[in-house]
């Protein structure tokens, strides 16, 4: 018998066998598994899977194995709520400064939130450690967060109401007197991420501020506002989130993270009486994925400012391999900051808006049936034997909204920062029967991602992250629709027009422990393209190879891709986007223009450990 049929048997010395939620006998005795569950399932080389690796400028450190997930799915999925408007004459501190902002409307919404310290729980559930030590519940972690939530508070935006957001720093305070770990700076830099926004509220590096202290506060005016007033330009689902030079997969990792949901009046309003008739009111939820490793107490913290010791007192709680230059995964999946949550529906059409806010990790999503299984020592720790397809998407929007059409999928896939928003129809099955109270539908993800480098592809992990289960007929009859027109697309140039444009190349590289971008390190003195204001360019992004994958985030405005290599763009790439998920030694051309502002923006990838190693460019718009 193999080692790794003993382990999940729990006949090694140290362990018992445990019943898992799913009333499945499970491994207890997990202490020594990394070396054959990985080669098993891996097949590679005892040197290489003693242990999961990070690397960085100082060499390379050992990650724990995050503690085992006990009880799955006992949590509720925790729901976005609006943020509710405060008046700025209550806030405190220096007065909002029109002067400060490049274009200045008369804001109809104010918001205000706090960067402040708090405890964060992922899981309720009982928990493993490889010490063969239990806990009845995972212990808490600390956080930076926007008001000290994870994910941080759903802003509910609307076309036609510009909106001012104060944030202000509250990390010099610790009310709760947490450790506060070793990763993370208390500073702050807060970028609208695809937002149509000025420079000076874009969160970029080359505000006056390169991030904000602790006392320090930012007023950042979102315009809501679509380029040209066109409506073909409008957005639905952005996210905000920390941009701190060389801190932001530290400080996005301990949870600078928020929302924003954008709605066009009459048109995609989220009400289901009027417009489109999407699913709107409860039946839209944001769902924001995010894969962490927790702490086994026995690793050391090796990299840049770390000790090399073992920290018994972060036993549980969230770790970070500082600074890994090729990107960081975790071995816990959760969504909207629960390890494993539950969510019970009725039976009838639900919105449901992803968003990749992990560090590196790709994911593909499938609806399935089947059986929950632990699975120690895999990226998940749980998997869904006899896994059936159940139900199939509809495609209705990407990174800068409304499709044109929607688009029937059986996976949705996310790159890091990307977003995808779909209709699923819990009434009914794909083979069309209906469902019943009590059914389980399991949201899983189905890409192996073993380490920041790149996916490794479909090896037969299909990790079971929200338990969906079926509930009642709703109170009233289900008035959604999925219209088979969405909102029309700006018209992409011809091919002879888009020839006689500028074009500007951007080749992404790696030369030594450092990320460049046309054999450039990040250089916020230096611009690599000065761009006319209302102009119009082609910009061709080249993944240089090296077995790599790169997510490339442009910021300001939207682009609409052209080819892959010399492919015609994917279907999901038909619609404005932000990211271009760039595979190995790929080529992607793209159309952008540059409009409403001028000044000072950056692209970068949005594998954060690769932006904060320098993959990334300054850029201006010019006059």
């Amino acid at each position: 018998m193999k080692r790794r049929d003993l382990i999940k048997l729990g006949m090694l010395a140290g362990g018992s066998a445990i019943l898992s939620s799913s009333g499945l006998s499970s491994a207890a005795g997990y202490i020594n598994r990394d070396l054959e569950i990985r080669n098993t399932k891996l097949k590679k080389s005892p040197a290489d899977t003693q242990k999961p690796k990070f690397s960085n400028g100082s060499g390379e450190g050992d990650m724990p194995f995050s503690p085992l997930i006990l009880n799955p799915f006992i949590d509720p999925l925790p729901i976005p709520q609006p943020l509710q408007q405060t008046d700025p004459r209550t806030w405190g501190g220096p007065a909002v400064n029109p002067s400060e902002h490049q274009i200045w409307v008369k804001p109809k919404e104010f918001y205000r939130i706090k960067l402040e310290v708090a405890p964060h729980s992922f899981s309720s559930s009982r928990v493993l450690f490889s010490d063969g030590t239990e806990m009845a519940k995972l212990p808490d972690s600390t956080i930076y967060g926007f008001n000290g939530t994870f994910p941080g508070p759903m802003i509910h935006a609307t076309y036609g109401r510009p909106a001012i957001v104060r944030f202000e720093n509250h990390l010099g305070n610790n009310p709760y007197g947490l450790d506060l770990g070793d990763f993370g700076r208390p500073v702050f830099l807060t970028h609208l991420h695809n937002g149509h926004s000025a420079p000076e509220s874009d969160g970029n590096p080359f505000h006056r501020h390169h991030s904000y202290e602790p006392g320090e506060v930012c007023d950042n005016l979102y315009l809501n506002w679509p380029p040209d007033g066109d409506p073909r330009e409008k957005q639905s689902f952005l996210w905000y989130h920390d941009h701190t030079h060389e801190n932001t997969s530290t400080n996005v990792y301990k949870g600078m993270v928020g929302l924003y949901t954008l709605y066009d009046p009459d048109f995609d309003c989220g009400d289901e009486t009027k417009g489109l008739r999407l699913p709107g009111f409860e039946y839209d939820i944001p769902m924001a994925l995010y894969d962490c490793r927790l702490d086994d107490g026995v690793t050391p913290h090796n990299g840049l400012d770390q000790d090399g010791l073992p920290h018994p007192e972060n036993l549980g709680k969230l770790f970070f391999g500082h600074y890994p230059n090729h990107g960081f995964v975790g071995d816990i999946f959760t969504v909207n900051g629960k390890a494993y949550p539950y969510l019970e529906v009725k039976r009838r059409k639900y919105r449901l808006r992803f968003l990749d806010c992990s560090i590196a990790r790709w994911y593909e999503l499938m609806l399935m049936t089947g059986t929950t299984r632990l699975e120690p020592g895999m990226d998940g720790q749980w998997q869904l034997d006899n896994a059936q397809q159940a139900m199939r998407f509809t495609l209705i929007a990407g990174d800068g909204g409304l499709r044109a059409t929607p688009l029937d999928r059986n996976i949705i896939a996310l790159a890091p920062a990307k977003r995808r928003e779909v209709v699923v129809d819990f009434s009914r099955y794909m083979d069309g029967s209906p469902t019943q109270k009590g059914d389980v539908v399991y949201l899983c993800n189905i890409l192996t991602m073993d380490e920041g480098r790149k996916p490794d592809g479909r090896e037969g992990e299909i990790v079971p992250m929200v338990k969906i289960i079926i509930g009642d007929d709703p109170d009233v009859p289900d008035l959604s629709m999925v219209p088979p027109v969405l909102r029309e697309l700006p018209p992409l140039p011809p091919q002879s027009y888009l020839n006689g444009l500028r074009h500007r190349r951007f080749e992404l590289e790696r030369d030594g422990d450092t990320w460049t971008i046309n054999d450039e390190p990040f250089d916020p003195t230096i611009s690599l393209a000065d761009v006319p204001k209302n102009s119009e360019e082609v910009w061709i992004i080249e993944n240089g190879g090296g077995g790599w994958v790169h997510p490339m985030h442009l910021h300001q405005e939207e682009h609409r891709v052209i080819r892959r290599d010399d492919n015609p763009p994917f279907p999901e790439d038909q619609v404005k986007e932000d990211v271009i998920a760039l595979g190995e030694g790929e080529e992607v051309r793209v159309y952008r223009k540059f409009r409403t502002f001028t000044g000072r923006y950056v692209a970068h990838c949005h594998n954060l450990a690769h932006e904060d190693h320098a993959m990334m460019f300054g850029w201006t718009i010019v006059p």
